[in-house]
């Protein structure tokens, strides 16, 4: 029969597509309206939606939790690797490691990108340059969507199981790596993630698993509080 390692990559590819249709739909239902609105109504919106596909996903399921399979086995070549990670842990390393050259290189080198990038940085002078605004935010939902599908894939094989609010937790920690690491920062990003994992990894080590979210979040108060430009972040200058 066909081999499971290419259903799992047909089912991951199905998931991108199928979550960047939801970004897309999403972002003209439920930001696209509030364009205009003051920066807390978009932010009320998304935790809407966010609750909103939670108890969606809740009531689509047959159970609680829905088993998953791994999608890297064992393999001999990776043995030793083993004595470091486990092969889940290899192959997030690895997919999200491509995943943040390629956005990178997407956003620094490809028109889509530069017009992101200026659309990110002043709205109403991309508009006046010709920039269909509109359609880059929509293409911005589409990739983070997809993204955040391909992660979910990966997380849910690392964990060998699906639930409805498995990505709850994940998404505050993604958020909180990307304050470390540095807002607007694709490799700040990354950075931020590996020295978050890592110090969660030392804290359940060597104190207690109880103690890893305090941590996290502990360390979004510290880097908000002193340096909020994050590790690779740049601060802002205004000009007066």
């Amino acid at each position: 029969g066909f081999p499971i390692g290419g259903i799992l990559i047909v089912a991951a590819l199905a998931a991108v597509i199928w979550c960047a249709a939801y970004g897309y739909t999403l972002e003209k239902v439920a930001y696209k309206p509030l364009r205009g609105a003051p920066r807390l109504s978009p932010l009320i919106s998304a935790i809407g939606m966010s609750i909103f596909l939670q108890n969606y996903v809740l009531l689509a399921q047959t159970s609680d939790f829905v088993p998953f399979p791994r999608l890297l086995p064992e393999m001999e070549f990776l043995e030793y690797v083993n004595y470091v990670m486990g092969p889940s842990d290899f192959l997030i390393l690895l997919v999200s490691t491509l995943a943040m050259v390629s956005l990178s290189l997407f956003i620094r080198y490809t028109r889509m990108g530069k017009a992101m990038r200026a659309t990110a940085q002043n709205r109403k002078m991309a508009l006046l340059l010709g920039i269909n605004a509109d359609r880059i935010i929509s293409l911005t939902f589409i990739i983070g969507s997809g993204l955040a599908a391909l992660g979910g894939v990966l997380i849910a094989s690392h964990m060998g199981q699906v639930n409805f609010g498995i990505g709850f937790l994940a998404g505050l920690k993604a958020f909180t790596a990307a304050v470390l690491g540095g807002i607007g920062s694709i490799p700040g990003a990354m950075v931020g993630g590996l020295v978050l994992g890592l110090a969660e990894s030392f804290t359940t080590g060597y104190f207690s698993g109880n103690y890893e979210d305090i941590l996290a979040f502990g360390i979004l108060i510290l880097i908000l509080i002193f340096r909020p430009d994050g590790i690779l972040g740049k601060a802002k200058v205004q000009k007066v």
